[in-house]
């Protein structure tokens, strides 16, 4: 994607063009089912037989999207980013493959084999689907540009702004609540707790820092179903916090780091990749992770850098 630009109030997202590290997490428009909290051994997978269609091979070898269908209580119908430990699984696959194949869920991680090409298909003849909404005209925020005062709403139902955060470190990632892929949403909730209990241990740690995990599903994602999802990860109310807040203002904070979520159609659809930033005790960006291959601590060691900054 190149440079991102200022935008005009009213900005079309096209779907089909979100490719390159997005995820698709996408829900039926009509009888939307609420994704279940499965508990799962981090060593014992489950295992799931699913059909779907190739849409993309990336570059990487590893890794295929697939259009799948409904895994009953499991997961609503899809599209994602979904990997191969065997690389040779995907060697005779085309975009436009009809494929059936098993996924395997841990608490930790999701691949997929044993992947068998029942057809074809012509992908091309798919139809674009776009959306539209209000958005507020932002430009890229890069290490060492002021954090932008953004008002949010926690889990407890309390107004807050980044603002008040000044003089603490502050660890921001995305999520929402209904993202059922371990390796995605859940990660950025797990690798908080880590580092939350990380900094908390530490011989000398800073008192100064914060994490807030922001949610871009607000529809659904109100404080009581943050509150629920937050102790499922047994979060410090001292240290972590979990908000909402206007479609207006996360589209704003969103786009400032470079992460999409469009929406498709009338249903929850998020074709979203993956952002975690740190911003240091004076608000200024310090650090920002893309995607989810990034080290707890890594994370740590940022954030207690952060917490030290003084007035420049």
């Amino acid at each position: 994607m190149g440079p991102v630009t200022m935008r005009t109030v009213l900005t079309a997202l096209t779907v089909a063009s979100m490719v390159g590290g997005l995820v698709s997490c996408a829900e039926k428009s009509s009888g939307e089912k609420p994704v279940p909290e499965t508990r799962v051994s981090q060593t014992t997978p489950q295992i799931f037989s699913v059909k779907g269609a190739v849409k993309e091979l990336k570059p990487d070898g590893k890794t295929v999207v697939i259009k799948h269908e409904e895994i009953p209580n499991y997961m609503p119908a899809m599209t994602m980013p979904l990997e191969v430990k065997n690389t040779n699984e995907l060697a005779r696959l085309q975009p436009g493959d009809q494929i059936e194949f098993r996924m395997l869920v841990t608490e930790k991680e999701a691949w997929i084999d044993r992947i068998n090409r029942l057809g074809s298909t012509n992908l091309a003849a798919t139809p674009t689907r776009e959306t539209f909404r209000r958005v507020r005209m932002v430009d890229p925020l890069n290490v060492g540009d002021a954090m932008p005062d953004y008002p949010f709403t926690n889990e407890l139902g309390q107004a807050i702004h980044l603002g008040q955060f000044k003089g603490q470190s502050l660890g921001l990632t995305f999520i929402y609540t209904r993202c059922p892929l371990p390796t995605f949403c859940p990660r950025m909730s797990s690798n908080f707790a880590d580092a939350c209990r990380k900094l908390s241990m530490l011989p000398d740690a800073p008192k100064n820092w914060r994490l807030l995990s922001i949610s871009f599903d607000p529809e659904h994602d109100t404080p009581p179903m943050l509150k629920g999802y937050a102790k499922r990860y047994d979060y410090d109310t001292n240290h972590w916090s979990f908000a909402t807040g206007a479609l207006i203002d996360i589209d704003a904070i969103t786009e400032q780091f470079g992460l999409m979520f469009p929406r498709e159609g009338a249903g929850v659809t998020f074709n979203h990749n993956l952002r975690t930033v740190v911003v240091d005790a004076q608000g200024r960006v310090q650090k920002v992770f893309i995607g989810n291959e990034w080290k707890v601590e890594d994370f740590v060691e940022e954030m207690v850098k952060a917490a030290a900054v003084k007035d420049r």
